[in-house]
């Protein structure tokens, strides 16, 4: 068989949201520009949001996170990037056979698109495409999946895709929480007094004209807090990384931490289960500036538990899913 003809292969590609190429302030504007001119992302009027974002966000917001982005900066590059091109090559080996897997990002590089093309170029004739967001969100699937139907578009190559919509209730997505957060409760010696589960917030307003993704965040702390034995006293569910003064999902993460020690918690525990790979929004805005807020409010214990990022039990659960859709 020729190069050009190569012998047909099964695919999967993981997709995740993005990153700056560097902690730079023109990194991260090249990186904010693409992500917040994303019409999933923000669906304002352009005539209302460009001005808002060229005018005052692009200028300034750029230089305010580079303190941010540096704080949690690799040896390696973005904690992002790293983890995923982890969770790819784990993903293959456990795959096995003449599966390939490739990563694309939503916004930066690797392209969805280049990841495809590559997919494709190594006789890819069937691809399951999964997006790494467990619920589903027009605003990171959806927009995911929009770039994949773009690509399929303009390519004339027959190849059929298996698309992954959310994965929220998985039954081992949530084994794979709960092994994750026994063993890290094992290594410290004991659990906390109190759960803080964390979601990355979206505007009430998407919630409201039917994006499913509060109900799914909702479904996935019910069964995590069921699976963990955890009494409804025990757990509180959250939502993280509000942008702009509009009401987003509600009770907000910051809130919530600086009011437990009212509540007389003053030993917390915070997992992101929608997150499949720490960055910035769980290292820096949780594990830093959360951390801070829960002891300046009189907090004593403050516990942040990892993303699942390239875990064996991620690996599992991310293998059965591409394998049932495979099958």
């Amino acid at each position: 068989m020729s190069e050009s003809q190569p012998t047909a292969r099964d695919g999967v590609l993981l997709i995740n949201l993005g990153t700056p190429e560097a902690p730079t302030a023109p990194a991260i504007r090249r990186y904010l520009r693409e992500f917040l001119s994303d019409r999933r992302v923000v669906n304002l009027p352009r005539v209302l949001w460009l001005p808002v974002l060229y005018g005052f966000i692009l200028p300034w917001r750029p230089r305010r996170l580079t303190q941010a982005y540096a704080a949690v900066w690799t040896a390696e590059g973005s904690p992002l990037r790293v983890i995923a091109a982890r969770q790819a090559a784990a993903l293959k080996t456990a795959l096995g056979g003449n599966t390939l897997v490739a990563l694309g990002l939503r916004y930066g590089r690797p392209a969805i698109a280049e990841a495809l093309d590559a997919l494709l170029h190594e006789g890819a004739s069937r691809i399951v495409v999964l997006p790494l967001y467990p619920q589903y969100s027009a605003t990171t699937t959806a927009s995911a999946l929009d770039t994949v139907g773009d690509w399929q578009r303009t390519r004339s190559a027959s190849v059929a895709l298996h698309i992954v919509n959310d994965y929220h209730d998985d039954a081992g997505y949530i084994a794979a929480l709960a092994d994750h957060v026994h063993e890290h409760w094992h290594a410290r010696g004991r659990g906390p007094a109190h759960l803080l589960m964390s979601f990355h917030g979206i505007p009430q307003r998407y919630v409201d004209a039917g994006d499913p993704y509060a109900d799914q965040c909702r479904r996935t702390s019910a069964l995590l807090a069921q699976k963990l034995g955890l009494a409804d006293t025990q757990w509180t569910l959250a939502f993280q990384s509000r942008l702009g003064k509009a009401q987003w999902l509600q009770p907000y993460t910051g809130d919530t931490l600086a009011r437990l020690p009212e509540r007389g918690i003053k030993d917390v525990g915070v997992i992101c289960p929608g997150f499949s790979a720490d960055c910035l929004e769980t290292l820096e805005e949780i594990g830093l500036r959360g951390r801070e807020t829960f002891l300046t409010a009189g907090g004593l214990y403050f516990d942040y538990l990892p993303a699942l990022n390239a875990h064996p039990a991620h690996i599992r659960a991310l293998t059965g899913i591409v394998s049932r859709q495979l099958s």
